[in-house]
């Protein structure tokens, strides 16, 4: 049996005798030794990962101004920070979008650039104060301006990653980036045999107090992220570093396409091997890693299953949804978590980089809750119009002119003999193939291409389909695609009108 303790370990990175070995190069040593063999090897793994880590934000201070003001409001290039902690203290939210350039830039990007040495413009205002007289500041900053500037990350380095997919017909833009229509690819994210929190699975030398290597530099855990999930797989953890003395090569602004800005950072965590048991947790290999595939097709917080699928298959390119298969990526580096988890492996080899137990474990029993809602979300069941005008597509567009004439309705669904929808034919498709003098077949005018909803979804998220699309309405339908009613902007209208 072997036992070890990280004063041990300390001594031997002090000595330069300690033996540290990533946690792909593990894999292969405890095939070889066995966990106990291993054990006695290795004195240290290295872990590392590089992903989209929204849940980020830098804390930082000012420094008092002259006169000198109670910033109630802050924006740095235009995006807002939150101020209400203090006179000239602020947090800025890494996902806090500009408002001026949308999404395109936010409070990540201003983190790089202040990385990167560039001049931030800042603005603020107060209501003012005796003792705080000033209410407007205009100015600008770099990093070295600041007393203060350190990440306080509160969710970073998920254990692992549920992967995403689409079953809708079209694209959906997405924090996992662009899921393509009808199984169209499968994004996912996390560095698999390299994940820390993988190698670590029981948290043994992980927790309040660990030393990690942050965005190029030495930074701590502080705790358990918020999200933290260990029951179902999904830890997580909260971070702190101090960015003047990180790299922009492991903290990097992105911004998602529909979604918004975002901020890459590379964590790697080292795991002393203090016994068998953590040798063998950290030679797990991408296979023995599973997760779920989700489809974002449907809109709602509880996503439906497609498959389970290991990280070994994900990597591979490649994988199989309802017989057949569906092209993979990444949206994380394995490179850059590979390449973490090396420079990490260095500075602990060369006395760079010493060990420290948590002076607390991270939970390891609890689980997510949902959102407690008060309030109940309409469903569209509850606003949709029952009664809706079908026609078959074969029949002709005097046919489909007089139904709407009878029933005084603008949109007419079109079934095929089974009762599926098909297409979808308005007042406005009648009127101008009467001023064309097109009088052939209801197939040859109307929609094809129909927006279409459930009748359990909520009214929310069908309100903004109706708006995307500049449309005023949409058949409901259910799994066989059969018409069950319509929504239709005056529903909602009338739903609104109710509530206020």
């Amino acid at each position: 049996m072997v036992e070890k303790s990280v004063q041990e370990i300390n001594k031997k990175i002090e000595d330069g005798s300690v033996n540290v070995v990533t946690a792909e190069e593990m894999v292969g040593i405890v095939e070889e030794l066995g966990a106990e063999g291993a054990a006695k090897e290795v004195d240290v793994v290295t872990t590392g990962t590089f992903g989209a880590m929204c849940s980020s934000g830098l804390m930082l201070n000012l420094g008092h101004s002259e006169p000198p003001i109670k910033i109630q409001k802050m924006w740095f290039n235009d995006v807002e920070a939150y101020s209400g902690v203090a006179a000239v203290d602020a947090y800025l939210g890494a996902a806090q979008n500009s408002d001026v350039r949308g999404i395109q830039y936010g409070g990540a990007h201003v983190i790089e650039d202040l990385l990167r040495g560039k001049e931030i413009n800042v603005h603020a205002t107060s209501y003012g104060t005796d003792c705080y007289p000033r209410k407007v500041l205009d100015t600008s900053i770099t990093l070295e301006d600041l007393n203060e500037a350190f990440l306080l990350n509160p969710r970073n380095a998920y254990q692992k990653y549920a992967a995403a997919t689409n079953s809708s017909k079209r694209i959906l833009h997405t924090y996992m980036g662009e899921l393509l229509p009808k199984f169209g690819n499968v994004t996912y994210s996390g560095a698999g045999v390299l994940s820390p929190l993988s190698n670590d699975p029981e948290y043994q030398t992980i927790g309040m107090g660990t030393r990690i290597f942050m965005g190029g530099a030495q930074g701590y855990v502080i705790g358990n992220g918020t999200q933290h999930s260990p029951n179902s797989g999904f830890g997580t953890l909260m971070l702190r570093g101090d960015l003047k003395d990180m790299s922009p090569d492991y903290v990097r602004a992105a911004s998602f396409t529909g979604y918004g800005a975002t901020l890459y950072m590379g964590i790697g965590i080292p795991i002393p091997i203090l016994n068998e048991k953590l040798a063998a947790s950290t030679a797990v290999r991408d296979s023995d890693l599973v997760t779920e595939i989700l489809d974002y097709g449907a809109g709602s917080r509880d996503k439906p299953l497609v498959r389970e699928v290991s990280y070994a298959e994900l990597r591979s390119g490649s994988v199989e949804i309802q017989g057949r298969e569906v092209l993979t990526s990444s949206m994380s580096s394995f490179k850059n978590a590979r390449k973490i988890s090396n420079e990490l492996k260095e500075w602990v080899k060369h006395g760079k980089f010493f060990l420290s137990m948590p002076v607390e474990r991270l939970a390891r029993d609890s689980k997510v809750k949902p959102m407690k809602q008060t309030q109940a979300v309409p469903l569209v069941k509850d606003v949709m119009s029952d009664f809706i005008v079908t026609i078959k597509k074969d029949q002709t567009v005097q046919d489909v002119a007089k139904k709407i004439w009878e029933n005084s309705f603008n949109h007419v669904a079109v079934i095929s003999d089974s009762g599926e929808l098909v297409g979808l034919v308005t007042a406005w498709d009648v009127s101008k193939a009467v001023a064309e003098n097109r009088f052939d077949s209801v197939e040859s005018i109307m929609t094809k291409k129909v927006l279409s909803c459930a009748p359990n979804e909520p009214v929310d998220l069908a309100a903004r389909r109706l708006d995307r699309y500049g449309v005023s309405a949409m058949p409901v339908v259910d799994t066989q695609m059969r018409v069950l009613g319509i929504i239709t902007s005056d529903n909602i209208s009338k739903l609104l009108a109710r509530r206020y």
